[in-house]
């Protein structure tokens, strides 16, 4: 039996990594699992996909990702059966140089986000929205700017490039997700799978589970093991789900190639 190796963090990564877990609000460790090998991943974890949620996501960037290159995302999500949302994100972000006002907002969280060799603290400003709304503004019915919460309109204000309004911004989508958030046997904590599929019938597959801040490295460490023993790949490829939306979406306009 041939042994895998998963890309595994340096020494100066773990120091950085322990030094923004510390001031984040939560951590989320993800991993995507390549398509050649997302259909035995689902049939180890024993996952029904009737027991998804269907999603619809939409980003908003310029064709040649002018938000994108400065670390903000925008985006815009319908979701079956409850209200939509949107986001302003930056990415990346340090905790500590967050101005306060931002970081004693209830909308507000700073996360970490971890992947086998790699991750990313970014925060996220959230607000709910009626689904019926966000289809308005992709369909081209209602501004970009009705859709966000002041508070986000205030936040892109200061972090999107100079000459950049929301006005400005296409929109890249929809992408479809599925889904899932299930408990597997044998695992103490809840995962959260998420399928991703692009207009050119690719998919991205990510598990994903959240946790405390000061409960990441052993969490970590439990979920590496048990998805190693079922067999699930860990040293695919990891694809972002976000980057390869933006992509794939701007370069249909003729943008970033």
């Amino acid at each position: 039996m041939t042994t895998v190796i998963a890309p595994r963090l340096s020494d100066t990564q773990v120091g950085e990594l322990l030094a923004l877990i510390k001031a984040a609000d939560s951590v989320e460790l993800k991993l995507t699992i390549e398509e050649p090998h997302q259909y035995h991943a689902l049939q180890r974890l024993q996952l029904d996909p009737l027991d998804a949620q269907i999603r619809q996501v939409y980003f908003f960037d310029t064709p040649n990702l002018d938000l994108n290159g400065v670390g903000v995302v925008v985006r815009g999500r319908r979701v079956q059966g409850k209200r939509g949302d949107t986001v302003v994100k930056l990415r990346p972000v340090v905790p500590d140089q967050v101005p306060k006002r931002l970081r004693k907002s209830p909308a507000f969280v700073v996360e970490v986000d971890a992947v086998p060799g790699s991750f990313v603290c970014s925060g996220t400003l959230k607000a709910k929205m009626d689904n019926a709304e966000v289809r308005d503004v992709a369909f081209g019915r209602a501004s970009l700017e009705s859709l966000l919460s002041d508070e986000q309109r205030k936040l892109f204000a200061e972090h999107a490039p100079e000459g950049i309004a929301l006005d400005d911004l296409a929109v890249l989508g929809p992408i479809l997700v599925l889904k899932l958030k299930f408990q597997p046997e044998g695992y103490a904590g809840q995962m959260v799978l998420e399928v991703w599929s692009y207009p050119d019938s690719s998919r991205v597959l990510e598990l994903s589970t959240k946790c405390r801040p000061r409960e990441a490295f052993q969490v970590a460490a439990e979920t590496r093991v048990f998805l190693s023993k079922r067999g699930v790949d860990l040293a695919g490829d990891q694809e972002t789900k976000t980057k390869k939306a933006l992509e794939f979406f701007a370069q249909r306009l003729g943008g970033t190639s």
